[in-house]
């Protein structure tokens, strides 16, 4: 009778502890100190951006994530308790800020250009695409870095190597290098193009074209092509999201290539009976997502209001995620490591710089 009657109250102590214990979530608390850090980071980076106008509000948020990592007195928790959260911030918040990044663009917008203009847009990119590839096997970069560097600095810089290494199923902590390279050109873009407006003998329209078709982060090029006036920003948004809108064929193209080499591979004979091989999605999901976004903003589905909510909460998502791969970064590492890399950057700069420069011409 008394084991009967221990049994109930077992029972019953059970049903009262059950919802608790549903409600208590150990990955909850794991993320919970990264991304309290994260979101006052981003905060941080808007007073920043207030404050100097010049620095890019997600190119802020890079910089602080990267001396949080490196300053003695940051580096221990960004590196331990708050590591888990950060980590959910720079891949999570960057998938969902590249969807939203969609309703940025329309095609009727990109239409508007002609055949001609989209044409030689297109061919910017790839060239630079396919010039940096090249540059980075060269150079013998390390895993994934050529194609991440190859994306990035061909189409829109951090948010493209999100994208890319979604397909490339590269990890975290390898596409640090890649970022923080492309966030370092596009910043040095800001102070370096307006310097080139008259020894080039580009008029306000030409100098924007030319920012929105070489240089990486939206925001960054608006904080370059601002400095030429509003027909230069206009002129170089546009293009700017017109590059945007070759990430989704960018991506899926590379998918097509990784599946097509891992049926070979399963198919070859080393390969036996047993073994499986995981292929990566041929578009995956976010990357629907962001192009059902431009079919949305093409169509005029939501109102203006809900547009710039949008816009401002894809802001704040990349800003976290940049905070979040920015902290991945240690310069002692990157100065050992990086060299190669650093000069595979650079030339890529310049050459989308030339082939940018040569498209306006024909523009």
């Amino acid at each position: 009778m008394t084991q009967k009657l221990m049994s109930a109250e077992q029972r019953r102590e059970r049903r009262r502890t059950l919802p608790r214990a549903l409600t208590t979530n150990p990955l909850k608390h794991k993320l919970a100190p990264g991304l309290a850090v994260a979101a006052a980071a981003v905060g941080v980076a808007w007073l920043v951006h207030r404050t100097v106008p010049g620095m890019p509000f997600l190119t802020a948020a890079v910089i602080l994530g990267i001396l949080a990592a490196n300053l003695p007195g940051t580096r221990s928790p960004v590196s331990g308790v708050l590591q888990p959260g950060l980590e959910f911030s720079g891949k999570k918040f960057m998938r969902l800020g590249i969807v939203l990044l969609g309703l940025k663009l329309s095609l009727f917008d990109v239409a508007a250009l002609g055949w001609g203009t989209l044409g030689i847009i297109i061919a910017i990119v790839l060239l630079t695409f396919l010039g940096t590839l090249l540059l980075g096997k060269a150079l013998k970069l390390p895993g994934d870095q050529p194609i991440l560097l190859a994306t990035g600095f061909s189409i829109c810089g951090a948010s493209a190597i999100g994208a890319m290494s979604g397909v490339t199923k590269t990890d975290h902590r390898d596409t640090v290098v890649p970022i923080a390279l492309v966030t370092l050109c596009g910043t040095l873009a800001i102070g370096v193009l307006p310097l080139l407006k008259i020894p080039l003998g580009l008029d306000p329209v030409q100098f924007g074209h030319w920012v929105g078709a070489s240089v990486h982060d939206v925001g960054q090029v608006v904080a370059t092509a601002q400095t030429a006036g509003p027909a230069a920003l206009a002129g170089a948004l546009i293009v700017k999201l017109t590059r945007v809108l070759m990430l989704a064929p960018m991506v899926t193209c590379v998918a097509l290539v990784r599946r097509r080499r891992s049926n070979n591979r399963a198919g070859s004979p080393s390969g036996g009976p047993d073994d499986t091989v995981k292929l990566p999605p041929l578009v995956p999901f976010f990357v629907a997502a962001f192009m059902a976004m431009i079919v949305v903003r093409t169509l005029g589905i939501l109102p203006p209001p809900a547009l710039g909510l949008a816009g401002t909460a894809q802001d704040l998502l990349l800003a976290a995620a940049l905070f979040g791969l920015g902290s991945s970064v240690r310069v002692k590492s990157l100065l050992q490591t990086g060299g190669r890399a650093i000069v595979a950057a650079m030339l890529s700069w310049a050459l989308i710089a030339v082939l940018a420069y040569g498209g306006v011409q024909l523009m």
